[in-house]
């Protein structure tokens, strides 16, 4: 029974392939057959018509096909876009029907990383989502949380909120290098003047290289 099987499954496995190389065959043919024939036909055009085609059909079919390609990206990105819009007020919706606290954090990590790490669009849910992120920041303490906290500080920048600042600026003591690091981009993402002395002393004086290249990198944003 397991020979008789194998055996139809090669011969299958055959019939396709050569059925995929008779597919191949033809269009190779039919590309043969349709250069020469445009070949043909233009050997017998007029030189002045070939001269016109040449110098007017061509560039304009060039131009046409410029304009469409231009034309085709336009649309996209707006189907993109709208995609994106729809996408964002899906998990809106959902984050505040949610009365799960994790699961709310989760999707507003996730809405966020949606809409681009921008605020636009969210200031619906922004005060509720700055207060998830600053209770995550100050209670998420356990040694295996410091991703929750390092992604509740970068997080924060993005809400432009600057009451959130002086939570940031703890946050740069933080004992995990992760949570330094994002903290560094929280305040940079709110352009925090009032962190630079404290930013140009982490660039300098801390141990982990990330977090002093994102110190550096929130200089650059405040500046």
């Amino acid at each position: 029974m397991t020979a008789s099987a194998g055996t139809s499954y090669d011969a299958l496995a055959m019939i396709v392939r050569q059925q995929g190389g008779q597919a191949r065959l033809t269009a190779i043919l039919l590309l043969i057959g349709l250069i020469v024939t445009g070949v043909w036909i233009w050997k017998r055009i007029p030189p002045d018509t070939q001269d016109y085609i040449v110098e007017r059909a061509i560039p304009l079919a060039l131009l046409c096909l410029a304009a469409g390609a231009i034309l085709w990206g336009l649309v996209g990105r707006v189907r993109r876009r709208r995609k994106l819009r729809m996408e964002r007020d899906r998990l809106i919706a959902r984050f505040e029907r949610e009365p799960s606290t994790e699961k709310r954090l989760d999707l507003a990590f996730t809405l966020i990383a949606c809409n681009g790490y921008r605020l636009k669009g969210l200031e619906r849910v922004a005060p509720a989502m700055k207060e998830l992120f600053s209770t995550a920041l100050k209670t998420a303490l356990g040694d295996k949380q410091h991703r929750i906290r390092g992604m509740a500080a970068s997080h924060l920048g993005v809400l432009q909120d600057s009451t959130v600042i002086p939570l940031l600026l703890a946050a740069l003591e933080d004992d995990h290098a992760y949570v330094r690091s994002c903290a560094a981009l929280g305040l940079g993402r709110l352009r925090a003047k009032e962190a630079r002395a404290k930013l140009e002393q982490v660039m300098q004086d801390d141990w982990d290289q990330t977090v002093r290249s994102r110190a550096r990198e929130a200089l650059e944003r405040i500046a």
